[in-house]
């Protein structure tokens, strides 16, 4: 047989053989087959690379390495859908549909936890591949998606199309991925979701292969180019195309009762299903019944997103230990038997202070409910009592610090214990670590265990040490993995801090109580170190946020002579110490307006975004009350959303933010 006929006959098999694996789950050949004819594959086109075919499963495994991903705009936008939280939501998206469709009939699907993707397909031959980005322009991932095994290179027809879906990574492969990273000892994927979004978007599609992506289809932007009449017509479309959907899934309902009963159902097979998922997606199944209700200019009225409740799971609490904050504070954190709640492994979580951990009695040894706090941090619930034998050992406070023995303090009227050693390393550690973060000096590259070497070689004692580290450059580049360019950048990022604005040195002092927003706030107000140094108890208690407490702490702080010390030293290394004056550009949509931000954000970092809201005229705060204006929500917003919704708080999604912007 000729090479060229060769080639053909083993692209042919192997594609069918994927198709049947990662797509019917269904395999025909061995896998020792399957290498086999892999194997003689790539050797025929190593001999003929003129013979490669664009649709041959060698492209699978990666290769190409790109400086950047260019931008792309998406032919029609891609919109998200609005999520809503309970049965009562529901109720009310149906009574709304039903007063334009009298008997509508709506499709349900499993709600994918991923990335939304885009594949366009030129006379059955995939093209090109895009991320959604923020709905209008994506980012071209064309090599990394073309390496997801359940992606077909070809279609079975020769058509031009495009296909929206999801790109996910399986529980397995996430199990799987994080055990080569703990041998390798990196830093493990937090969820299945971000390390599905970090892998597509790699720069090396080698790196992308080997990750494990997976894709499922379940949208057609121009189903009516194809003859297709309904949502459930264009899932059968794409299925028989040969792409990987959710049709043995997926269901029918006609009113709110029968959407809530799926929704139960598809719940209870939740934790057994291969993928992960966090809610369900309901559409009007009626192509022209969708195009009645239209879109608004952010999301289509015809269809919602059901959010799954924040998942409990039960564990052991293995032990209670302490650790030390910069500011000497003790926090005590749970160390729990590991377990996956919502997609991440969970082995930890933190027990905040004394009161908390004695207000829900945790022992050691107790059976504890765990969930993530707004579907993120990792929050205890509580003990379950019942499943006590008799045999936990009862929570007790320490009354020395766990790192130097010093004799702890708890101050009047809170709730934390403080080591006030100065000498303290873990507190010394953590100090400079902090000031080195990104919410205070930023300076780039000075990670926590490179911080935590330099200080146990000595390098780095004290804040202004940073600024006379160039002095053990001969040291420092005989150290393991330290060559001329990363000590030069190094060095470079520490002597670029120098120029940063008064509020970042402020923040990263480590004055009691004093953050980077109200950091922020006084840099304002008093322009220079100085002015803030010679500011009275009764001068920073009346500045607006401020107040008793905090005027205290800055008292005490400028007070102290090792303090004042420290702050010559700095000036005397060229450290900046006045503020850097932004140049207001007021938004009426913002201004004299209090924010909250929930949620995951595509448009903009939230760092970047608190920028924007307090340059334009608005303020931001952490928690919801009636004195906030706006909450606007991003991915998973959690339980602030709710509570704005509560509260008739006026809600921005991030459609509404960028027209607002």
């Amino acid at each position: 047989m000729k090479p060229e006929e060769r080639i053909k006959e083993l692209v042919k098999i192997l594609n069918q053989a994927s198709y049947e694996y990662y797509v019917l789950d269904n395999p025909t050949i061995s896998d020792q087959e399957y290498d086999d004819y892999f194997l003689e594959l790539r050797n025929l086109e190593d001999k003929y690379p003129e013979l490669k075919q664009d649709d041959s499963p060698t492209i699978k495994v990666g290769g190409s390495v790109l400086d950047k991903f260019e931008k792309v705009r998406h032919t029609t936008p891609m919109l998200s859908f609005d999520d809503i939280f309970n049965e009562d939501e529901i109720i009310d998206f149906d009574e709304r549909i039903k007063k334009t469709v009298a008997s509508p009939t709506y499709t349900l699907e499993p709600k994918m936890d991923g990335l939304s993707g885009s594949l366009i397909y030129e006379n059955g031959v995939l093209v090109r591949a895009a991320t959604r980005g923020d709905g209008i322009t994506g980012e071209d991932i064309t090599l990394n998606v073309k390496t997801i095994r359940s992606v077909p290179l070809r279609l079975k027809d020769n058509i031009d199309i495009e296909v929206r879906g999801e790109i996910y990574m399986s529980k397995d492969s996430f199990i799987k991925n994080n055990k080569e990273r703990e041998k390798e000892g990196l830093p493990l994927f937090a969820n299945p979701r971000n390390a599905a979004a970090g892998s597509i978007r790699q720069l090396d599609s080698k790196i992308a292969a080997k990750r494990g992506l997976d894709f499922v289809a379940y949208f057609l932007p121009n189903p009516e180019q194809y003859s297709i009449k309904t949502q459930s017509d264009s899932i059968k479309y794409l299925n028989d195309l040969g792409f990987k959907t959710n049709i043995k899934l997926n269901g029918f309902a006609h009113n709110a009762k029968e959407v809530w009963n799926y929704i139960e159902d598809l719940r209870s097979k939740r934790k057994d299903l291969p993928f992960p998922i966090d809610g369900v997606v309901l559409k009007v199944d009626s192509l022209k019944e969708e195009e009645e209700l239209g879109t608004t200019s952010r999301v289509p009225r015809w269809g919602i997103a059901y959010k799954f409740p924040a998942e409990e799971v039960l564990t052991t609490l293995q032990d209670i230990i302490f650790t030390v904050g910069r500011t000497g504070k003790i926090t005590p954190n749970a160390i729990l038997s590991p377990v996956h709640v919502d997609g991440s492994l969970v082995s930890r979580a933190t027990l905040h202070n004394e009161d908390y951990v004695i207000s829900k009695d945790l022992r050691i040894g107790d059976v504890v409910s765990l969930r993530k706090a707004g579907d993120v941090i990792p929050e205890v619930v509580e003990a379950k009592l019942e499943r006590r034998t008799g045999k936990e050992i009862p929570f007790t406070m320490i009354s020395n610090c766990p790192m130097c023995n010093h004799q702890l303090e708890r101050v009047v009227g809170q709730a934390d214990w403080y080591c006030l050693n100065l000498s303290c390393p873990a507190k010394k550690i953590e100090s400079l670590i902090f000031y080195a973060s990104r919410d205070a000096m930023n300076i780039d590259g000075l990670g926590d265990q490179i911080i935590e070497d330099l200080y146990n070689l000595e390098y780095i004692k004290n804040i202004d040490d940073f600024y006379t580290l160039s002095k053990y450059k001969e040291e420092i580049l005989e150290l393991e993995g330290y060559g001329e360019k990363s000590y030069t950048n190094m060095i470079n990022a520490i002597n670029n801090s120098k120029n940063n604005s008064l509020e970042r040195l402020l923040c990263g002092l480590g004055i009691p109580g004093i953050g980077k927003k109200t950091a922020k706030i006084l840099a304002k107000y008093f322009n220079n170190i100085d002015n803030l140094i010679n500011a009275s108890y009764e001068d920073l208690k009346n500045i607006y946020d401020i107040g008793e407490i905090l005027a205290d702490s800055v008292v005490k702080f400028f007070k102290d002579e090792s303090n004042l010390s420290l702050i010559n030293r700095l000036k005397d290394l060229g450290v900046n110490t006045t503020y850097h004056a932004e140049e207001m550009n007021i938004n009426e949509n913002f201004k004299d307006k209090k924010f909250v931000i929930t949620g995951t954000l595509e448009i903009m970092k939230r760092d970047e975004l608190k920028r924007y809201i307090e340059n334009a005229g608005g303020t931001t705060v952490d928690s919801v009350s009636k004195n906030v204006d706006v909450v606007i929500v991003g991915d998973s917003p959690g339980s602030k959303y709710t509570k704005a919704k509560e509260l008739n708080i006026e809600i921005w999604t991030e459609e509404e933010l960028k027209d607002k912007i």
